[in-house]
């Protein structure tokens, strides 16, 4: 090879090197002194991103942000997200409620109206088993009425721990998710389930009137053709002929169901139990996301699901702590990056539903020897409120809510305990006590509501 080749080569390989380290950089938030003088895309980026990841195009999030004019009638102020307790529109005129149409049913509902009120409850391991809206659920539903546990997948890393529902089932379940590769629609749980011959059996333990009736249906997708079931030792042919199906196996004053599925020509999600009337609250837990992987579920499948209802009149979204995977991440431009997209597609494809964000809840790292919450969490938190200023979605603010910085060190630490020694996650009583927290703020707002129809 002649010197002049080498040459080129060399050139044009070290341009690629740079370009893709310059790109790397820009998405992934990282900076390095001697790196940004040769940063060969900064010029490009520099308004639209910055070192400091509280500053966001199109919104000044600073700690001292002014009230912001959207429009001629409506003033909105981004600093409410600060607030614990508190589910905030961003509008400045705090008398008003946040979650109108929500609230307008949960009214008609106490009124004495006979309607389904129902509430999707995402999130990863900081719920999982049932954790915080087991609270919320027996609080909406004591207030409102209602029974029954909701959505309960067919399998769960968590099916022995979950105090809800007492679940077993067969070992033969082939798990399609998140994680793995998939060749059918996710549901919201982000699983998918085939059956071989297998079975599973619910009972769910959240009922306490004993005359209540409770549906017990089949979450399932499309399959083809008519396909004979075991419901309770009985056969039952079903035709699941929509893209996305919820058919009632059962409706008794019964706890329990056991099904069975012959083979994997019929991809199951789970079975819900409900009340015909009252507050349902659907726990969608899983471990180890951001939330980012909710774009996954396609839009077309979500609007088939959206054909059994109106499907949720509430949606809230909780994630964060798996952002806050490095102790010393200050800069989380890259998650606005890539999340802003999902929520603006979850935001399209439920336009008929309140949609609250939730920030992150306190995580600990160690610093010079002890622990302390995670040094970019105020960051991410600004982040994410940020995220539903522009969406127009509203917000929770759980670290404060929690206490704010420390929070989760004085949980663990407390006796008794309400957080795990892993200072990430709270156990049952401090789920619980996030529940009540989370309660009492709709409660608030519902208050608001009755205030403006007197």
């Amino acid at each position: 090879m002649n010197s002049n080749r080498r040459v080129l080569i060399f050139t044009l390989s070290s341009i690629a090197i740079y370009l893709i380290a310059s790109l790397a950089a820009a998405i992934f938030g990282f900076s390095w002194a001697p790196f940004n003088k040769v940063n060969l895309v900064a010029d490009i980026i520099k308004t639209t991103q910055h070192s400091d990841s509280t500053e966001i195009t199109g919104i000044d999030t600073s700690q001292n942000a002014p009230l912001i004019l959207t429009d001629n009638t409506r003033k909105r102020n981004f600093n409410l997200y600060t607030r614990p307790n508190f589910i905030t529109s961003f509008a400045a005129d705090t008398s008003k409620p946040a979650l109108v149409s929500f609230l307008q049913k949960l009214n008609e509902l106490k009124q004495g109206k006979k309607r389904k009120i129902r509430i999707g409850y995402f999130g990863d391991s900081m719920i999982e088993g049932d954790l915080l809206t087991q609270t919320l659920r027996k609080l909406l539903q004591k207030e409102f009425g209602g029974n029954g546990v909701g959505f309960v997948p067919i399998t769960a890393a968590t099916s022995k721990f979950r105090q809800t529902v007492v679940d077993n089932y067969s070992d033969g379940w082939k798990d399609e998710s998140f994680k793995t590769p998939t060749d059918g629609n996710l549901f919201f749980s982000g699983h998918l389930f085939r059956g071989y011959g297998d079975w599973v059996q619910m009972i769910d333990k959240t009922i306490t009137d004993s005359t209540a009736i409770i549906e017990k249906s089949l979450l399932c997708g499309l399959v083809n053709q008519s396909i004979t079931i075991t419901v309770n030792n009985v056969p039952v042919a079903i035709n699941a002929t929509g893209n996305f199906n919820r058919i009632v196996l059962d409706k008794s004053i019964n706890k329990n169901i056991k099904v069975s599925v012959p083979d994997d020509r019929l991809p199951v999600y789970g079975i819900s139990f409900e009340s015909e009337s009252g507050v349902i609250v659907d726990n969608f837990s899983f471990r180890g996301i951001t939330g980012v992987e909710l774009n996954k579920i396609d839009s077309n499948f979500i609007k088939a699901i959206n054909n059994e209802g109106p499907y949720y009149d509430l949606l809230i979204f909780q994630y964060g702590v798996n952002v806050l995977f490095r102790p010393n991440d200050v800069n989380f431009n890259w998650y606005n990056h890539i999340f802003l997209p999902v929520v603006q597609k979850l935001k399209r494809n439920f336009s008929n539903s309140d949609i609250i964000l939730v920030s992150t809840a306190d995580r600990a790292f160690m610093y010079d020897g002890e622990y302390k919450s995670a040094k970019g969490i105020d960051s991410l938190i600004k982040i994410q409120a940020a995220i539903a200023y522009q969406t127009g979605c509203n917000f929770y603010n759980q670290f404060e809510t929690m206490g704010g910085r420390n929070s989760i060190v004085q949980w663990a630490d407390a006796k008794p305990s309400l957080a795990n020694k892993d200072y990430v996650h709270p156990n049952g009583r401090g789920a619980d006590s996030l529940g009540v927290s989370f309660f009492k703020a709709i409660m608030k707002d519902y208050k608001k509501y009755l205030n403006t129809i007197k």
